[in-house]
Parts: structure tokens; C-alpha cells; sequence
């Protein structure tokens, strides 16, 4: 019985934490809130429409421009 009694615990210790990963839930351009039905996927990140992921990808370039 007491064999038994161990194993739980050591299978929890032994099981790896996972790190947590945050839902994106706003458009990184206009930071409005993304709905399911109507979502633009580009780069790894969800953008509200085509126009945000071009603003942001404009964006970044001038960032990039400006630290050169």
C-alpha cells in the first residue's frame, strides 16, 4: 500500500509545468477587441482586417528606419 501511495505524488513532481499562453485578444494596430468570425492572421499575430496588419507592418519599418 504504501508503493501505491507514492506514485501520485511522484508523477506530479516529475510532470513538466507548461508556461502559460496569453490569448491575444485585442488588434495590435487599433486595439480593438477581435472577434472570432472576423480575424486576420499574419506574421503570428491576429489582426481586426488587412488594413490594420498594413498599418502595423508600416509602422514597424519606420521604427526600424529611425534606429539605423
Amino acid at each position: 500500500m504504501a508503493t501505491e501511495a507514492t506514485k501520485p505524488q511522484a508523477q506530479a513532481q516529475t510532470a513538466e509545468v507548461k508556461p502559460v499562453v496569453e490569448k491575444q485578444t485585442n488588434c495590435p494596430a487599433c486595439n480593438k477587441p477581435l472577434k472570432k468570425i472576423k480575424r486576420y492572421y499574419r506574421n503570428g499575430k491576429f489582426y481586426c482586417n488587412k488594413r490594420c496588419w498594413i498599418k502595423a507592418t508600416k509602422a514597424n519599418e519606420k521604427k526600424e528606419d529611425n534606429a539605423k
